[in-house]
């Protein structure tokens, strides 16, 4: 089988997944990856050194920032030409817009979100989860060149070769488009939760501490919001030590207690950490669906009956604001920090 892999970064820096599909790839058959962008010698040099028998570069002022259009042209033009049977994508936001367009273009179908993928032939055979999560279907795509995004921490990421080189393979651009990026900033810091290794989450519950007492001056909402971020703090804490990542509920961010970066959920962030900690969390359906994947769950509530406790392997029923503080320290002493 002969597979294409797209290396998805954002101003050379590269998200994880899109290693993992280059070994997916790799576990298939011929791979060779595709990268877009300006300056991209060290993207090349990283994808050789992550599985990639041949590079497909196309290096322009064009492709500098990303423009759906323009890359889509780019990429189906190189699609048709070289005949792939498979182009995987990790799954980002920008890899969702560019497989549409892109599978409109050569009059195919995408495969999203995909945690499970078999070779049959010179066709693939997907599992991806539905219905929230709580069923796998198993999937495939008719048409000559099939396109699919993986989900990330969903397959192992291949071993790195720091001396593997190989070909470079120039891409013409297909620089027209009727869009222009004339500027950008981040709204906020950005929060790499997608490829965590451990999650730290904080919940509706976090502002539940009735032993503080917020500064004076503050209305009933103010002073919830104060101490759901004291309560978060304890959150960061432990994520600290553990060298995580915090995330949160919606119910949390709805709140006003942090940013929606954080989100974990339906609504934000779908997430498959090595750990995950709920802390305070209640255990909503649309919070499940973006955390139930995690290969250990634990849960940190008052309530017995939280739906949280349903999905976790461990679960403490307790005040998150005596056994968080208190998980912190032992872990800081097993690890020596």
């Amino acid at each position: 089988m002969k597979t294409l892999v797209y290396i998805d970064h954002f101003k050379g820096e590269i998200q994880p997944a899109s290693w993992e599909a280059l070994g997916l790839g790799k576990s298939l058959g011929s791979v060779s990856a595709i990268v877009f962008g300006k300056g991209l010698d060290a993207i090349i040099k990283a994808a050789f050194e992550h599985g990639a028998e041949e590079v497909y570069a196309a290096d322009d002022a064009a492709l500098e920032d990303f423009r759906v259009e323009v890359y889509a042209s780019t990429l189906s033009a190189l699609a048709s030409s070289t005949n792939p049977n498979l182009i995987l994508f990790p799954m980002t936001a920008r890899t969702r817009e560019l497989t549409a367009m892109t599978a409109m273009d050569l009059n195919s179908g995408v495969l999203t979100d995909v945690t499970g993928l078999e070779a049959n032939g010179d066709k693939v055979i997907a599992t991806r989860p539905i219905y929230e999560g709580k069923l796998l279907e198993k999937v495939t795509c008719s048409a000559p060149i099939q396109l699919v995004t993986i989900r990330g921490r969903a397959f192992p990421k291949p071993a790195q070769e720091p001396v593997k080189t190989g070909k470079v393979n120039k891409v013409e651009v297909k620089s027209e488009a009727l869009t222009t990026v004339e500027g950008y900033s981040a709204s906020e810091v950005a929060v790499n939760l997608g490829d965590a290794g451990i999650i730290v989450t904080g919940g509706r519950g976090v502002s539940n501490n009735p032993s503080l007492t917020p500064p004076d001056g503050l209305d009933e909402k103010q002073a919830e919001i104060w101490r759901a971020q004291q309560g978060f703090a304890l959150v960061t804490d432990l994520a600290g030590v553990l060298g995580g990542a915090v995330g949160a509920s919606r119910a949390a961010v709805d709140g006003g207690y942090i940013t929606y970066a954080h989100q974990v959920g339906q609504t934000g962030k779908v997430v498959s950490p090595d750990l995950y900690i709920a802390c305070g969390v209640s255990g909503a359906i649309q919070h499940l669906v973006g955390m139930r994947n995690a290969k250990v769950i634990v849960a940190i509530n008052k309530d017995p009956e939280a739906p949280i406790f349903k999905v976790a392997r461990y679960g403490v029923v307790g005040d998150l604001f005596q056994v968080v503080p208190a998980l912190t320290e032992a872990f800081k002493k097993k690890l020596g920090k």
